[in-house]
């Protein structure tokens, strides 16, 4: 796997100097980080996994051998445990199930180690910095994109993640807010279906059954959804060009070269890219300087993404962008770099 151009290391715009409650490194050595990975069975995590020797090479991070969650709560609990107990003085996580991290988080607040999350937002416990993208945004864009293809009108099927992740909310809620408030007249199916491609394929299958019609699907994680949801597709003989009149409108979320793919042949339309290489990078830049007991503000940065307040701690909210087969070559893309 290739990556592309090493990416530099810069100092953000909004960091301070370096706090006395910190635990520095100053004369003591590197500080262990312990990370845990939340699953092995999506396309865009193991892009995520694979990012993150990488990006600790770059920051030069004393990173520990890495846990995996599988996207159980109880492993999550268990590995966080585990890593401490081996000297981990900062934990990197990745929540999926964000209501159930609260008493891990207040356990490792009392023992002064500081959290990173990746991509989700724990909903209670404090958190030193959350890197993520604005996943409203991503529901936003979803909705304004088929909305504009269907000229208004028709049904279209949500497939959404979990929700119990903040992730799995804030997509959905914003797409629906936004078909209700731009585009009235759009029906709208929504499918919970916990990140499982069987259970989508599932849904997606039965929701077409009962509504033939059915000109617009959102998936809410082309790492998990799309292959299920071609093959149901396929299997019904909807999946043709987008000239045809057959043509179901698909956009995703995510950016794995997967979907890129499909949109260059026609199978889906759009996605929004999650930036995997920057989720593994800042997540890696700001557990270093956790270490280093730097601390940061709410503001713009220097890298694009803007730093906002959270009652619990802060986010970075990095960029995510809408990508269409007018864009989808952009090399500047992380999907484009992976080979």
């Amino acid at each position: 796997m290739k990556f592309g151009p090493a990416v530099a290391v810069a100092a953000l715009m909004v960091a301070v100097t370096a706090c006395g409650s910190g635990t520095s490194t100053e004369g003591g050595g590197s500080v262990k980080i312990g990370i845990d990975h939340p699953r092995a069975d999506s396309d865009f995590w193991n892009s995520y996994i694979k990012y993150v020797p990488q990006m600790a090479g770059e920051l030069k991070a004393d990173l520990m051998p890495a846990t995996n969650s599988q996207n159980d709560v109880a492993k999550l609990v268990n590995n966080v445990q585990a890593l401490t107990g081996q000297g981990a003085k900062v934990i990197v996580m990745a929540p999926q199930d964000t209501g159930a991290v609260a008493n891990t988080l207040t356990q490792l607040e009392n023992k002064k180690i500081p959290v990173v999350t990746v991509d989700t937002r724990p909903d209670k416990g404090k958190v030193y910095m959350v890197v993520r993208a604005d996943n409203r945004a991503y529901g936003t864009k979803a909705c304004e994109f088929l909305g504009e293809q269907l000229g208004g009108k028709g049904k279209v099927v949500q497939l959404q993640g979990a929700l119990s992740s903040i992730n799995g909310r804030d997509r959905s809620e914003a797409f629906l807010e936004c078909m209700k408030a731009k585009f009235p007249d759009i029906t709208v199916f929504s499918e919970p279906t916990e990140w499982e491609g069987s259970k989508a394929a599932s849904m997606l299958q039965t929701r077409l059954e009962q509504n033939p019609d059915i000109k617009g699907i959102y998936m809410h994680a082309g790492g998990v959804h799309l292959a299920p949801t071609l093959q149901v597709l396929r299997q019904k003989g909807l999946l043709v060009p987008p000239e045809d009149p057959k043509h179901i409108f698909v956009i995703s979320n995510d950016g794995i070269p997967q979907e890129f793919e499909a949109i260059r042949k026609g199978d889906i339309d759009a996605t929004v890219s999650q930036p995997a290489d920057l989720y593994a990078k800042y997540a890696l830049f700001y557990a270093k300087a956790a270490a280093e007991g730097k601390t940061f503000k709410p503001g713009p940065t220097d890298h694009g993404s803007t730093i906002i307040q959270l009652q619990n701690g802060l986010e970075d909210q990095l960029p995510a962008p809408l990508v269409t087969k007018e864009n989808v070559d952009d090399q500047t893309l992380w999907g484009n770099q992976v080979k």
